[in-house]
């Protein structure tokens, strides 16, 4: 699969039970094509205590399938394709809705 997004990416989820949140991923999971984004896709996880941590109930965040988030434009506050297109001989991501780098 080509990889469109990258750590650091603003994107909007367009489905599931945070549909319309925006947040920067985090994380890339290449080998599952899943993406952890920050304040998305959060869960309950109990953990026991261990000599580094106290144990308790702690919120995680879980990994998104890539094909349930969209690019989030900043300037026109509204999701967008990624497109690529080829500028001095280099390779560079772009909005299709805007036409802007991403």
């Amino acid at each position: 699969m080509i990889k469109k997004y990258k750590k650091g990416d603003e994107v909007i989820v367009k489905v599931g039970k945070d549909k319309g949140k925006v947040g920067k991923i985090s994380k890339v999971i290449n080998a599952t094509d899943k993406v952890v984004i920050s304040g998305v896709n959060i869960s309950k996880k109990h953990q026991k205590p261990s000599q580094d941590s106290k144990g308790g109930i702690i919120d995680k965040e879980m990994p998104v399938h890539i094909s349930n988030i969209l690019a989030y434009d900043a300037k026109n506050k509204k999701s967008s394709k990624i497109g690529f297109k080829i500028e001095d001989g280099k390779k560079i991501r772009i909005l299709k809705s805007s036409g802007e780098k991403y």
